[in-house]
């Protein structure tokens, strides 16, 4: 696929050159990835953490409107809120360019899911282990889609550290071959290995289609 010339990509979590927008001249392969998950778990987070280009943003202030609708459980601190998407691109070895797309996490959003999803071919689904029930309607959307996933526990910092894998399975009902993992959105190498767990779930689920 023709692109245009390159500019060298800023590593994640450092500061971005302006100009540094362009695919690099070793990409081979560009994947679409959801970065799905309830209302203010962290997906704006882990999109900026990572992304070698400055991210683009649809956010808005929360009004005292949306206080009525929004659940801010959990999540008291938190002023703006996703009202379209997030996106950023971060290039992996072997010329794989990830294209990452934030979804918004309320039900009144629903209606965008599918023009967000479309051409995707997989979803890393973050999960605050404060409230797990958050994250239910998310899940669905994502099962019912057929969109491959894996599971990221945003590591929180008052978020509880006793609960086992099996245990947060079960409370997800997520299948063993879902792949699990614990992240922190505001760290890039920690938000990397979340990633490459969601490529190599998908490159194992279906080898042939990987390649």
């Amino acid at each position: 696929m023709a692109s245009a010339p390159s500019s060298t990509p800023s590593a994640p979590g450092t500061p971005r050159a302006p100009g540094a927008i362009h695919q690099p001249d070793t990409a081979r392969d560009l994947v679409k990835i959801l970065v799905a998950g309830p209302f203010g778990v962290g997906k704006t987070t882990l999109i900026d953490s990572v992304s070698e280009i400055r991210p683009l943003h649809t956010e808005e202030h929360l009004s005292e409107a949306s206080t009525q609708v929004d659940d801010l459980d959990g999540v008291r601190d938190k002023a703006t809120t996703t009202v379209a998407i997030d996106f950023g691109r971060i290039s992996l070895p072997g010329g794989v360019v990830l294209y990452l797309f934030g979804t918004p996490g309320q039900e009144r959003f629903r209606s965008l899911w599918d023009d967000i999803a479309y051409g995707a071919l997989g979803a890393l689904v973050l999960v605050d282990s404060r409230r797990l029930d958050a994250s239910f309607d998310v899940l669905g959307l994502v099962e019912e889609s057929g969109l491959p996933y894996a599971v990221a526990f945003n590591a929180f910092p008052d978020a509880p550290t006793h609960h086992g894998e099996e245990r947060l399975r079960r409370a997800l009902d997520l299948e063993p071959s879902t792949p699990l993992v614990t992240c922190d959105a505001r760290d890039a190498n920690s938000s990397i290995d979340a990633l490459l767990a969601l490529v190599d779930h998908l490159i194992t689920r279906d080898p042939a289609e990987a390649r």
